[in-house]
């Protein structure tokens, strides 16, 4: 499966360690899907695992390219989304409950891309007030969120998370549980910059409490640190290299300074991130790849960016034709964030190649910042919505603590 954020989601279900990167092989085309494919979702792979999260890199995708998705895919997105407000990857019986025995398990990842989407595309304050109640509920007292309920906390699915709320105007330092906001679990997650690995992100420590340079958590640190989400604009450029900092807390400015710099340093010299699966051959990492170039972009280092951004227009064209919506949608936030055009990306046209894996856009609109679209389209605020899904999030984030501490009992 194509899933930019899949390492949360295969150790959750214990395929990879905890520290493992967040990568996964690329499906494969001529494997039969096991479920029926529904009519309105994007792609054509199994969607077990995945379904929620290329529906909604596509959605925001299209809207990032300026076109008006078609209305079965986002009715396909809204129709997974559980009672409580969570989405899981997939909803094969969108009768049945989610949760309990047998039911499908909502995620931190997909319940956060699904906030993007929605947010982006416009006229569904409910599905996403919602989604953001139940996402607070999940916050652990380190700050940061895990992929499941419980689970502790990883860079990958912070990074999203503060995506789905920064989405709707929302300062992520102000989200805090136990005192702690999203950016101090990135900051402890950062990496000394005068060590091995200096200036990543781990995924999360290893069993040893180690930390262990991980690219794709690095690029989503990035974009936490930055409070930015999937499809960022290029940052602006800074007036001096970054200065590697000592201290043990850094501040999310220097959490994102030293993660881009890593990734600019993690590159082969013929621009790309190679991957890092355990047992994997030495391979260039495509989406990893596109993830740094957004990243980096979005820091302001343009300039470092050209090399694998040039290398990506090269080579990942084949890569994304086999591996389906998601991997064309990261594509075009690259683009997006280099300000380059997207319709000619080394030859291909990645709209008509990510509108061609799904329902056709209804039509074109005016291009700006999805988020902003969004909230112009609304008929109510954006700052109502979350004030409103904190305050009632207080409530069944206790619950939800004490059930927590008294499983771990």
């Amino acid at each position: 499966m194509n899933v930019r954020r899949s390492a949360a989601a295969l150790a959750a279900v214990g395929v990879l360690a905890a520290a493992a990167p967040a990568m996964a092989a690329d499906p494969s085309p001529s494997a039969p899907p096991k479920v029926t494919i529904p009519a309105g979702l994007f792609g054509k792979t199994d969607p077990t695992y995945d379904g929620v999260w290329r529906q909604s890199l596509a959605l925001l995708a299209q809207r990032t390219l300026g076109y008006r998705p078609a209305g079965s895919a986002v009715d396909w997105l809204v129709g997974q989304q559980c009672d409580k407000g969570g989405f899981a990857a997939f909803r094969a019986d969108t009768a049945k409950p989610c949760e309990g025995k047998g039911g499908a398990q909502p995620d931190t990842n997909s319940t956060a891309a699904a906030v993007q989407a929605l947010q982006a595309v416009g006229g569904h304050d409910a599905e996403v007030r919602k989604a953001l109640v139940w996402l607070t509920t999940l916050q652990n007292e380190d700050g940061g969120w895990g992929y499941s309920p419980g689970a502790p906390s990883d860079t990958n699915s912070t990074g999203v998370a503060i995506g789905a709320f920064a989405a709707v105007g929302q300062d992520p330092a102000k989200l805090h549980a136990q005192g702690k906001s999203p950016y101090d679990l990135l900051a402890k997650l950062s990496m000394p910059c005068d060590g091995t690995g200096g200036g990543a992100l781990a995924y999360q420590p290893d069993k040893k409490g180690k930390l262990v340079a991980n690219a794709d958590a690095t690029a989503a640190g990035v974009l936490g640190a930055l409070g930015k989400g999937f499809a960022p604009k290029a940052g602006k450029a800074p007036e001096q290299n970054s200065i590697c900092r000592n201290s043990d807390k850094p501040t999310p400015a220097e959490v994102a300074s030293d993660g881009a710099a890593y990734l600019g340093k993690a590159m082969n010299p013929d621009g790309y991130l190679k991957s890092a699966l355990p047992g994997a051959k030495d391979q260039p990492d495509y989406g990893n790849t596109a993830d740094a170039v957004v990243a980096l972009a979005a820091k302001g280092w343009a300039g470092q960016a050209k090399k694998p951004y040039a290398w990506l227009e090269k080579n990942a064209a084949k890569w994304a034709e086999q591996s389906g919506p998601a991997a064309y949608a990261e594509l075009v936030f690259a683009a997006h964030a280099m300000g380059e055009d997207p319709h000619d990306f080394g030859g291909t046209d990645l709209a008509q190649a990510l509108n061609a894996t799904g329902p056709a856009p209804q039509k074109a609109a005016a291009t700006a910042e999805p988020g902003k679209r969004a909230e112009h389209d609304s008929g109510i605020g954006v700052w109502w919505i979350v004030g409103a899904g904190l305050v009632f999030g207080v409530g069944i984030g206790i619950l939800l603590s004490g059930r927590r501490k008294r499983q771990q009992l």
